[in-house]
Order: C-alpha cells, then structure tokens, then sequence
C-alpha cells in the first residue's frame, strides 16, 4: 500500500460505534525519584547487606532489649541506666524485619528512604563507639561476655558500616535508566504502570505538616545530641553519659532522615518499606520507656517532647500504610467502576469484527 501522508504526522482516530475511549491506564509520573517506572536498578550488595544487618539488627538488638526489660544495661560500652542501650536495641529489633524485605524492591528510589537511614545508623554508631572507646566494656573491665561483646561490636559495626558505604557508592554508580519489563511510554503519553507494579500514591496535603513536625523534631534532637552531647545529654528525661547520648542521637538522627526523605519522595509506594519499619521501631521503644517508667522524668518538657514524637512516629507508620492500602484498594476497583469503562455504565462494545472501542493509529488521512 502505497503511502499518501505527504510527509505529516500520523492522527489517531477511534473506530465507529467504539463510543467513548476507555479511560488510560494509570502511570507513575515524574522523575525516577517520584515514582516512574524508570530509575537505578537496585543493586545486589544493596539487598544482601540490608539482609545481613537485618539479621544482625534482629539478635543485637532482642538482646540488648531483653536484658534492659530486665533492668541490665548490656550494652558494648557502660552506661549508668539500663534505658538507653535497650533503646538502641528497640530500635535495631524493630527496623530488621523492614530489612528482610529490601531484596524485594525492583529499583533503587523503592528503597532509598529505609536504606539511606540504616548506613547513618552503621556508619554513626561505629563513630561513637571509637569516639567513646574509653568507656567500652572491654577497656572499662566489664564482665567477659560484655568484654566480648563489645570488641564484637565494634569490629562487626566497622565491618558493615564499610560495606554499607561501598554499596551505596556502587549504587549511585549504576546507571539510571528503564528497569526490565517496562514498556516504552507511547507518543505523545506516559509510560502505563506494568501488571503487578502499583502507581505512584502522593500523600495527601494534610499529612505534610505533621510530618515535617515529626520528621524535623527528631532530625534536630539527634544532631543535637550527636554533636553536642554534654549540652543536649543533659535534656534527656533520665540519667545518660556521653555515649548514651550520642548512640541515641545517632538513630534520633536517622528516624528524622528518614520521615524528612519520604515527605521529599511525596509517594507512599516508594516509601513503604520505611512504613513498616516506623511503627515496629516506636512500638518497640514504647515498651521499653513503659517499663522503665519511674526511671524517665514524665513531667519535664523533654519528657513531654519524647512521648509525642514517639507517639508521632508510630502515627506516622500507621497512618502512612493506611492510606496506601486505600488507594492499592480503590486503584483495584477503578478499572471495573470508572465511567467510560467496560461495564454496565460503560459505552457498548465495538461491532463485531471491530476493535472493541480501541484507538488505532491510521496513517492516511
């Protein structure tokens, strides 16, 4: 068949009797950060180094939690209450189930707002564990299974925290660029969301304050406590050296970077394993402040400043998964309920031996 455009660009036109066209499918917009289809595919040390700090983050910190229930500070150096290294064990405890599941994710921006976090943690608490080697179970003649574990410590924290660096920099060195499976965007369009791939979910402009409160209240206490320990170490609601609190400012640093970089990623599916880790590590510390109750100072203004950026740190997990859950939920049920839409409300189907109502692409015109 010979071609009589004249050079134009070809039209789209909707075969007769088609009716209204179906609605498009839904797309992941934006930039690679904000949902799209294409970005940096997640390398493999990314996923086996978050399955290794799970592991280690899951029997760390049962033990330093367990044996602070029971009013015993075992951490890797000394410190004065039982509080604070059950706190950093909580919080180890609590992120590692959120890191099984990093393997999972197919590109890199899935996973950045949980992984960024833990290489804070690894590389901060190796930090001030070397800052604060004077005051290590093994320097200070703790108990052998404390001495022990406290070289442990330190060699397994300096040990991860290379490899967390390493990978991170081997991560940004992958290119960027479309994933395996993913279609090519059509002319003049975006590119559809593949079969099993969730579209972008922003969050909604009520949530955004909160979260910055939340987000920025736990980023400025951790800096706080991290660079100035013996000013910020005094605020803390119970008795704390300078290790404590810079062990506590790191992860208080870490959750502040974390909620503060999903607000940035303004999707709900590229931050949902950072989702289900906040919860697990509030809900892990309220169990520990709850039975160390009589050793925190309620009634002080940090006292109060803890218990609601706790209590907004959990809200924020839950909330968080509630809404994606909806609008999973309702981006489900769309395809079959939305106007124009094959159905009982939809426009009839295409004549026989027709296209069904689908566009086709007609180069003469």
């Amino acid at each position: 068949m010979s071609d009589d455009s004249g050079g134009r660009t070809p039209t789209t036109k909707t075969a007769a009797g088609a009716g209204t066209a179906r609605p498009e499918p839904a797309t992941r917009t934006g930039t690679a950060g904000a949902g799209a289809p294409g970005g940096r595919r997640l390398s493999p040390g990314i996923a086996v180094l978050s399955t290794v700090v799970g592991g280690v983050s899951l029997t760390t910190g049962a033990l330093l939690a367990v044996t602070s229930l029971f009013g015993y500070a075992a951490g890797a150096w000394v410190s004065p209450e039982a509080l604070s290294p059950g706190l950093i064990g909580a919080a180890m405890a609590g992120v590692a189930p959120a890191l099984f599941t990093v393997g999972r994710a197919r590109v890199w921006e899935d996973v950045r707002s949980l992984v960024i976090p833990l290489v804070i943690v690894l590389v901060g608490l190796f930090t001030v564990s070397l800052l604060n080697g004077g005051t290590l179970q093994a320097v200070e003649g703790g108990p052998l299974f404390l001495a022990l574990f406290s070289l442990g410590w330190v060699a397994t924290l300096g040990l991860l925290a290379l490899g967390a660096v390493g990978c991170l920099v081997a991560q940004y060195r992958t290119p960027a660029g479309r994933t395996g499976g993913v279609p090519e965007a059509p002319a003049g369009g975006l590119p559809a969301v593949p079969a099993g791939e969730a579209a972008a979910v922003p969050m909604p402009g009520w949530s955004k304050p909160p979260l910055a409160v939340v987000g920025s209240g736990w980023f400025g206490i951790g800096a706080g406590l991290l660079v100035f320990p013996g000013f910020w170490g005094a605020l803390v609601p119970w008795t704390v050296n300078r290790a404590d609190a810079q062990g506590l400012g790191v992860w208080a640093l870490a959750l502040g970077v974390g909620i503060l970089g999903a607000l940035a990623e303004d999707d709900l599916t590229r931050v949902r394993p950072a989702l289900r880790a906040v919860p697990a590590v509030a809900l892990s510390a309220a169990v520990l402040l709850a039975v160390h109750l009589r050793t925190v100072d309620w009634a002080s203004g940090p006292g109060i400043s803890l218990l609601a950026l706790v209590t907004g740190l959990f809200t924020t997990g839950v909330s968080g998964q509630v809404l994606l859950s909806r609008a999973v939920r309702g981006s489900a049920a769309s395809p079959a309920d939305a106007p124009g839409g094959p159905g009982p409300d939809g426009p009839p189907a295409g004549p026989p031996g027709g296209n069904g109502g689908r566009a086709t692409t007609d180069s003469r015109r």
